[in-house]
């Protein structure tokens, strides 16, 4: 083969469809020294909303990978550097595959104004869409601009509104080791030490399910091996450099066996017995520090902006359930209540620009129901809220928390309400401060419900409460405003039906 025509390409991480400026390597499908062909999976990522596959932008050999599982990548740095062999499929110039990973150009020809990462037209098939924004560059070359085109739609994200790429990306489930799973149940896999493998597959086409890992971990029936598995082997490094791994690894444990055990010779007693006063900590850290990740690093991100952008104030009341009737569902009511109180009072039911001081009205109330999971916060939209009724209301909303948990919600359901509700008491806390993002208003906090002890005409009866918070951006709204909306929320949430 010719050696002139061995050209080093840098892959640069795409925008992978979320507007978030980094990803989290979840593992490589291949090792340093490998070959891949175009468009084989190379390495799956997890962003804030997804773990989805990101396919080699070239044919050629793989020299560099940028980290390992749980590292995380800035969009736009080096991902992976390959040397591209001319005689494997490559990507002709120009040509629009729908994969929008960049790479398609090589030794700088690509045309003037070219992205290099194809377009937004719909695919062929269903596999991943990376985004307009990565690519590949010539070895040693700095990183293509990104592009200035017409101003992107917001396709939403875990914790409120960011701006993101209009790429469009969906997935597959993959035949990986000849296994068939998809990304985010792989990911899974990975992070409760199942090996896929020896799990039962229960899905259509013997495709392995979220319930069929969790099963798994729960019944131990298929824990993964200690360091071993086919994907271990492609995310390790050359394997010259295994022998020197385990010494360093047998130092570290002697290291480890020889340290005092302080905690055990902590006390709050002196030698001889008697009573001493403790010492306050010390500075050193007793643990490791974790970098967040996926959706926990993009909700701290959204948080500290909102804290910057928005004037909040809070107002704390109770609703009065003493009227109901029969068995209601919570949620429901609340939602319910929430529309009764936008339509009386809409400036709340908006959206406000703290850079051009104007505002939004909504005709629609579309509400962001906060759901709690062990990756962090997500903040699904229930579409229409004013015209739904109550069955209406608890069939979306388990529908949306099933999405959440699977991890299987498209973008466009993560954004775009009007207003939000947190329903934090259903598992402690009776009043809170709860967090307004931007461009929103207004968010609603219920408590835990309680028994409390009234005042009424000729003595005293126990009715049952809720505690009510409603913080709103007081930029956007009165306090008169907000009170009149609070009151109309109660006088709902205190009818009999």
């Amino acid at each position: 083969m010719d050696k002139k025509k061995m050209t080093k390409k840098t892959f640069l991480l795409p925008d992978l469809g979320e507007g978030l400026p980094d990803a989290t390597i979840v593992e490589w499908f291949v090792k340093e020294g490998d070959v891949i062909r175009l468009d084989d999976n190379l390495v799956s990522m997890e962003t804030a909303k997804a773990v989805v596959e990101v396919p080699s932008p070239v044919s050629g050999k793989v020299l560099r990978l940028a980290g390992g599982p749980g590292d995380v990548i800035i969009t736009g740095k080096m991902l992976a550097e390959f040397e591209v062999d001319p005689s494997m499929p490559q990507r002709a110039e120009g040509q629009d595959t729908g994969h929008h990973h960049g790479g398609g150009h090589t030794d700088g020809d690509a045309p003037a104004g070219s992205h290099g990462v194809g377009t937004q037209d719909p695919m062929p098939d269903d596999r991943l869409v990376a985004s307009q924004d990565g690519g590949a560059l010539e070895h040693d070359a700095a990183p293509a601009p990104k592009s200035t085109g017409g101003e992107r739609s917001d396709a939403g994200t875990v914790v409120g509104a960011m701006q993101s790429s209009d790429a469009v990306r969906s997935e597959q489930a993959l035949n990986v080791g000849g296994v068939k799973a998809m990304p985010a149940v792989r990911a899974l896999a990975r992070k409760l030490g199942v090996d896929l493998t020896r799990v039962r597959a229960t899905g259509a086409d013997g495709v392995v399910t979220m319930n069929d890992v969790k099963q798994a971990a729960a019944d131990g029936s298929a824990k993964a091996q200690p360091g071993g598995g086919a994907r271990a082997a492609a995310a390790a490094p050359a394997q010259s450099q295994a022998p020197q791994q385990q010494q360093q690894q047998q130092q570290q444990q002697q290291q480890q066996q020889q340290r005092p055990q302080q905690s055990e010779a902590r006390s709050t007693l002196s030698q001889s017995g008697k009573p001493m006063r403790t010492q306050p900590p010390g500075v050193q850290a007793t643990g490791q520090p974790e970098q967040l990740k996926g959706v926990r690093r993009n909700m701290a991100r959204v948080m500290a902006d909102a804290h910057a952008k928005v004037v909040p104030t809070t107002l704390v009341d109770d609703a009065d359930l003493h009227a109901w009737s029969g068995k209601q569902d919570i949620t429901a009511r609340l939602v319910r209540a929430i529309v009764a109180a936008c339509k009386a009072v809409p400036a709340l039911n908006a959206w406000f620009d703290g850079d051009n001081l104007s505002r939004t009205m909504h005709p629609q109330v579309d509400i962001g129901i906060a759901v709690d999971t062990d990756d962090g916060l997500f903040v699904p939209a229930l579409r229409n809220a004013d015209v739904l009724d109550g069955a209406g209301i608890r069939t979306a909303i388990q529908r949306l928390r099933t999405q959440v948990q699977d991890r299987s919600i498209p973008p466009s359901e993560l954004s775009g309400y009007t207003i939000s509700l947190s329903n934090f008491g259903m598992f402690a806390g009776r009043y809170a401060t709860p967090v307004v993002v931007p461009p929103c208003v207004a968010i609603v906090g219920a408590g835990k419900l309680s028994h409390d002890v009234v005042a009424v005409m000729g003595g005293i009866e126990v009715h049952r409460r809720m505690p009510i918070s409603l913080t709103f951006d007081h930029r956007a709204c009165t306090g008169g405003e907000a009170a009149r909306f609070l009151k109309a929320l109660l006088d709902d949430m205190a009818l009999p039906n």
